[in-house]
């Protein structure tokens, strides 16, 4: 008796579980019928510039027999329509189209379609009147031709610095350097050809530093900008990388001396024998009375001690000038 009992409250209770399932499920699909539900295929699509690109709103369930589409597009926090009232609108007029039932569809995508996207369906008829999904597009930019600088020439020791800029492509450009057609590592020490070399490069900023650069250094360098869409890169530049000749420009400076030692020389000699004796006195001009055949011109004390002292002094500058000369190289 008391097993009866007990397997009759266990048929009870699963009766009772049974049935609120099924009003569970019932509910559900009745809820699901009476709402407008959206999804996509893809909430992070991208394209490169210039290719079509679709961006799904699929309607998962709705009642409501013509529903109210809108797209809206999102950049820098600020909406605009882009379908509204059964029209594209916006940048994208002429370049775009809607695909029953939501699906909007750019035909020539441009950089300036990178944005978010908002699909919102109204269905007055609904339970739920109203969804919206979100897609975030992103348009690939191929880069250009990038700007290189390279130094043509670079003493042995001496640093060296080249440059590598590109501004247009998105995403953001990374770079990478060449050297007669091989690639340069970002270490060195990881390829047996760069393994001497001293440099850093940067793939973000497109620098290659050389701390000291050596002569297996020179050669014909180019730069290649790449990202997703693709790459470009500049014409090749040579750099040559070359020896001081320490002894050449020791025996210039030696040249230089002994020319500059000989013209002061002469100077003061022209000095003494008296061809710059100055033909002014106070006052008034002064010409030296013409020499008569035979007759000894004799110079007074004044005159003597004024061309001594113009010499000493010229002597003096020149003696200076020619400590100070080593200093100048």
């Amino acid at each position: 008796m008391y097993g009866q009992t007990e397997h009759c409250i266990d048929s009870k209770m699963a009766l009772t579980l049974l049935a609120c399932i099924l009003v569970l499920l019932s509910t559900h699909c009745y809820f699901n019928v009476l709402a407008v539900i959206l999804r996509t295929t893809n909430d992070a699509p991208w394209a490169n510039e210039f290719e079509s690109i679709e961006l799904s709103c699929l309607i998962e369930s709705i009642s409501t027999n013509d529903p109210r589409i809108e797209w809206k597009k999102i950049k820098d926090g600020e909406p605009s329509y882009v379908y509204f009232e059964k029209k594209i609108s916006g940048d994208l007029e002429g370049r775009a189209r809607i695909r029953e039932p939501a699906t909007l569809v750019i035909t020539n995508a441009t950089r300036s379609d990178s944005a978010s996207y908002r699909c919102e369906v109204t269905a007055p008829i609904d339970q739920k009147t109203f969804d919206e999904i979100l897609i975030n597009l992103v348009v690939r930019v191929k880069p250009v031709v990038p700007k290189c600088a390279v130094p043509k020439s670079v003493p042995v020791g001496k640093a060296a610095e080249l440059r590598c800029v590109e501004d247009e492509g998105f995403p953001k450009s990374q770079y990478q350097w060449f050297r007669n057609k091989e690639e340069i590592p970002d270490d060195p020490k990881t390829s047996p050809k760069f393994f001497n070399s001293s440099y850093t490069l940067n793939a973000e900023t497109g620098t290659l530093k050389f701390s000291a650069v050596r002569k297996d250094d020179s050669g014909e360098y180019f730069c290649r900008a790449k990202n997703d869409a693709g790459h470009s890169e500049c014409g090749p530049q040579t750099m040559e990388v070359y020896n001081i000749n320490i002894a050449g420009i020791i025996l210039g400076v030696l040249v230089v001396v002994v020319v500059l030692l000989c013209i002061t020389v002469g100077i003061c000699c022209a000095y003494k024998r008296g061809y710059f004796v100055s033909q002014k006195q106070t006052g008034n001009n002064y010409k030296a009375p013409a020499k008569g055949d035979g007759v000894d011109y004799v110079r007074t004390e004044d005159e003597v001690r004024k061309e001594k002292t113009t010499y000493f002094k010229l002597c003096r500058q020149s003696k200076f000038f020619l400590l100070a000369l080593p200093f100048l190289f």
